[in-house]
């Protein structure tokens, strides 16, 4: 704003030294003297070229051809500060004679602006060569402009401290200022990547705001469908502002492209539809903003408290302390309904964009009274979030759910490609529930403790459950399995006793697991039952949602454990519609090798009676056969070697 002010008044100045001597002048002598004059107060070449006229009625002014300003010395920009197709300035002739200067336009006709600022901070805008002159007209030289316009320009501001540029085309822009120590209107429409942009400023005291300090100020931007307005008091010479924010970030895309940054849409419960932001707006003029008695909605979340975000060495910094009321995140749908589908179609294949780690580093605490995540729910939830160079640590303190409490760490982690990861322990949570959201599967009812580590990488939850790996422990309480009866399968060895009405009911049911490449396997399942008790062993496919699971039940064993009836069970096939079946093969076949092991005894027992009946040899318990039997030999040898050495002797 003051390089415009000081370059127009210069402008005017150099009219004002003698219009009646210019009208006599040819143009191009008139484009060199202006040149010069502006050259020798500013420091800065400008290039006047086409006719320049002058006149004196209806009024005072002068009309330019295409025009052009040097850009600063440092900049490594080719293209000019500035330059127009003509350049049109006109001022009241009876107010100047009263010793007033009032302007009553000014207008640049498909001016093109290059505004640069250096990473040290310096600005191509800053007209510092032609202060030592003192020739420049100051800011506090009064005048008035009824109307300022610019048609059909654009603008560059390509920012050397934050690594942006900022583009507008087809600006269209009107300021006016009817009191240079009074108020003031600026008006703006143009594109930003194809989006309509629309500035509307209004301020007091336009003297003061031209030199950068605060004035009262209002102002609203409106970027594609976002929009955001400020009541309150501001300046633009380091930016500072106190006041009133209110915003509307529908489209946080067109927002960002204004200021050119890379946003994306937020997803569902996170702003998708509706992100709106409100509060008191501080920026102190180091760069850091403060919004206090903040309120944030976002679909149909709520949240309040305090937000700071501060300048850092590669990215700025957020820091919140916020309540929350009942958030929803994911889509509402996305409960038993979406769980059930995954578990029939398989896990989604959608991209999922985590770009928007990457714009700040973060620290927020909050709390909530609950929490949907889509298909998973907990009840009152608190955590902090810490966000440093695209990786995010949800440090979950305490968050209620499915009847129990789950702690640890949610690890999202967006350098380079997509991973999640994690250390839950989860205590007193009702299977049935949690399943059915988690997987569709609603047949295990009971109580239960869990703990699980894992790491998953990939860009959509199918590569990451098909990547999966980690361990866990799992020991649930009395409870049933719904849709299957081992107990009945034992009594009748018939695979049929499936389906609705069915059940096995167990006391306890524990074992530990590992996961890898997207396999939950399990070697140590122990199962209690009033009617049986059954160890397990098998593969649970998370990626392709699959079982291959063997149990082995025992009815009727004897209370050391021993004997009994059992009869391998085997479960394979897809999670939705697994297939049950009696392992009656593996009955004779682990049969015929227990035969064998008894075979085996007994021979290794008759070996040993007739080594210790007929050699005196007598086997260790540790000693295989073969050694006792190579000892005894062993020692026949040396006693028939020791007799013929005495007969030889003799």
């Amino acid at each position: 704003m003051r390089w415009i002010v000081r370059a127009g008044l210069l402008v005017l100045v150099l009219v004002l030294l003698g219009v009646g001597a210019l009208a006599l002048i040819p143009s191009e002598r008139v484009a060199a003297l202006l040149s010069a004059q502006f050259e020798t107060m500013t420091g800065r070449k400008m290039v006047l070229s086409g006719e320049v006229s002058p006149r004196i009625w209806p009024s005072l002014g002068i009309t330019t051809g295409p025009v052009s300003i040097a850009n600063a010395d440092w900049s490594d920009s080719k293209d000019p500060l500035f330059q127009a197709e003509s350049l049109s300035v006109d001022i009241n002739l009876s107010a100047l004679l009263g010793g007033d200067v009032r302007i009553l336009g000014v207008e640049a006709d498909a001016p093109v602006i290059n505004l640069e600022r250096s990473k040290d901070g310096k600005a191509n805008w800053d007209f510092g060569a032609g202060a030592e002159t003192g020739a420049v007209p100051g800011a506090a030289t009064a005048f008035t402009l009824d109307e300022g316009t610019i048609r059909g320009g654009s603008l560059r501001f390509v920012d050397g401290a934050e690594d942006n540029v900022v583009a507008l085309d087809d600006v269209d822009a009107t300021l006016k200022v009817p009191d240079y120590t009074g108020p003031f209107t600026l008006q703006v429409a143009a594109l930003s990547g194809g989006q309509p942009v629309t500035l509307d400023l209004s301020g007091d005291v336009f003297s003061a705001f031209s030199e950068g300090r605060v004035v009262p100020l209002t102002l609203r931007l409106a970027a594609g469908g976002s929009t955001v307005a400020f009541d309150g008091r501001g300046g633009f010479g380091d930016l500072m502002a106190e006041g009133a924010l209110a915003a509307d970030l529908a489209d946080l895309p067109a927002l960002g492209r204004l200021w050119g940054a890379d946003l994306a849409q937020p997803g569902a419960g996170m702003g998708k539809d509706t992100l709106t932001i409100a509060g008191q707006l501080t920026l102190d003029g180091t760069g850091a903003a403060y919004l206090r008695g903040a309120e944030v909605v976002a679909d149909t979340n709520r949240f309040t408290g305090d937000f700071d975000l501060v300048p850092g060495e590669a990215r700025p910094k957020l820091s919140a302390q916020l309540v929350a009321g009942p958030l929803v995140i994911g889509a509402a749908d996305g409960g038993a309904d979406a769980s059930a589908n995954a578990a029939t179609v398989g896990w989604s294949t959608d991209e999922i964009d985590v770009s928007a780690l990457g714009a700040m580093d973060a620290e927020i605490g909050f709390s909530a009274p609950s929490l949907s995540l889509g298909a998973l729910k907990f009840g009152e939830v608190r955590s902090l979030v810490t966000i440093e160079r695209a990786r995010a640590v949800i440090d979950i303190k305490g968050a209620k759910a499915y009847g129990g409490v789950v702690t640890g760490d949610f690890v999202l982690n967006g350098r380079g490609g997509l991973s999640v990861g994690g250390r839950l322990k989860m205590v007193g949570l009702e299977t049935q529930p949690l399943f059915t959201d988690l997987a569709g599967w609603d047949r295990l009812v009971s109580t239960g403790d869990f703990e699980v580590e894992f790491l998953g990488v990939g860009n959509s939850i199918a590569a990451i459950m098909q990547s999966l790996e980690g361990q866990g422990t799992l020991g649930l309480g009395p409870g049933e399995i719904r849709g299957l009866d081992i107990a009945s399968m034992l009594q009748t060895l018939e695979p049929d006793h499936v389906g609705a009405g069915q059940k096995t009911i167990f006391d306890a049911l524990a074992g530990t697991f590992v996961i890898s490449g997207g396999v939950l396997s399990n070697t140590d399942l122990k199962m209690v039952s009033p009617y049986f008790t059954a160890t397990g062993s098998g593969e649970v496919g998370i990626g392709s949602q699959t079982l291959d699971y063997r149990l082995r039940p025992t009815a009727l064993a004897a209370a050391d454990g021993t004997g009994g009836i059992m009869v391998p069970l085997l479960i394979s096939g897809p999670w939705a519609d697994p297939r049950f079946q009696l392992d009656l093969e593996g009955i004779a076949r682990e049969k015929m090798e227990a035969e064998a092991k008894e075979l085996e005894k007994r021979a290794k027992a008759e070996l040993e009676k007739r080594l210790e009946e007929e050699l005196g040899v007598k086997v260790a318990p540790d000693q295989s056969l073969e050694d006792a039997a190579t000892d005894a030999a062993q020692g026949a040898l040396e006693e028939e070697a020791k007799k013929l050495l005495l007969e030889i002797l003799e």
